[in-house]
């Protein structure tokens, strides 16, 4: 099944999903160098992030050459109506997730917001969407939980409060709507996913913006060099490429499906912190990761072969 009116296949559609949940991955790394290098705060990175992705995208979409096909058109009312919610779904699921970690600390807020992200999807998608998992489906989501909890919360020394997990309940519920809504309205090809990612960060940068000015908008910083570096990687990879590829992937393939690929994030910022940031490397770690990419792997799979015979053209005579 490929989507139709944009072109894209589910199996690209897969592998853009793969690149920004690893590009994700790398935004809590380079975070740490931030505040390391400064005194700027949480959801003043945040701003930063989507309000300097939104220019880098905006310059790409001015360079971007025409193509000869016509777009599908999309109700303009419909438009401003998707820039809003998503952005506001964006807003939600990254401030919350933020509020969480305060409150209860990053293993636990990980666990909650990325944990319940998949379930609420799945059964979202199933009311919704009328799209099932199937017992492989369900199986592999449940892989993928287990090995989330057992890479986060492997190394102990945790701590849960109830108020932080609600937080980061808000921000799974925040995400899942973006992603609900992004699979809806790409049914029938008319969602530009390159305008869906600019409304959003347009959307979500206005948001922010109050209590950023409230946190500190401007930091003090001794490297500001080395600082405006890593805001420039923050804004382009891990927020307008990653953003870009995961609205793109998730028009076209399976909401619980694209929940699960993008736990690739843990994974990725474990085999940064081993590889970059001198942490070692834990039987946790590795029972976590191996569950994780195995599960993704093969619902990965069996979204590809489900998708193949759609996709492939049938022979004449």
């Amino acid at each position: 099944m490929s989507n139709t009116a944009t072109g894209l296949p589910v199996g690209r559609g897969l592998l853009y999903l793969i690149v920004a949940g690893a590009a994700w991955g790398t935004a809590g790394a380079a975070a740490s160098l931030v505040y390391r290098a400064s005194d700027m705060g949480p959801v003043a990175l945040s701003f930063w992030r989507c309000a300097a992705g939104l220019a880098v995208l905006l310059a790409v979409r001015a360079l971007r050459p025409r193509t000869g096909a016509a777009p599908v058109r999309e109700p303009v009312g419909r438009r401003i109506a998707r820039a809003g919610v998503t952005g506001l779904g964006l807003a939600v699921f990254q401030t919350a997730y933020f509020a969480a970690v305060s409150a209860t600390g990053l293993a636990v807020a990980t666990v909650v917001t990325l944990g319940a992200g998949p379930v609420l999807i799945a059964l979202g998608a199933r009311v919704t969407l009328a799209e099932r998992l199937g017992r492989g489906g369900t199986a592999a989501v449940a892989g993928a939980l287990t090995g989330l909890a057992v890479l986060v919360l492997g190394g102990g020394g945790t701590t849960v409060r109830p108020w932080g997990v609600l937080l980061a309940l808000l921000s799974a519920a925040g995400y899942s709507a973006m992603t609900l809504l992004t699979r809806r309205w790409g049914r029938d090809g008319s969602a530009d996913s390159s305008r869906t990612t600019v409304g959003a960060f347009a959307v979500t940068s206005l948001c922010l913006l109050p209590f950023a000015l409230m946190e500190g908008l401007v930091p003090h910083t001794g490297a500001p060099g080395r600082l405006l570096l890593l805001l420039a990687y923050v804004a382009v990879v891990p927020t307008a490429l990653a953003y870009g590829l995961y609205f793109a992937g998730a028009a076209v393939v399976r909401s619980a499906t694209v929940s699960v690929i993008m736990l690739l994030e843990p994974v990725s910022a474990a085999a940064l912190a081993v590889l970059l940031l001198g942490e070692h490397l834990t039987a946790p770690t590795v029972a976590g990761t191996l569950l994780m990419l195995g599960s993704v792997t093969g619902l990965a799979v069996a979204e590809a072969r489900a998708a193949r015979p759609a996709e492939e053209p049938v022979p004449l005579g």
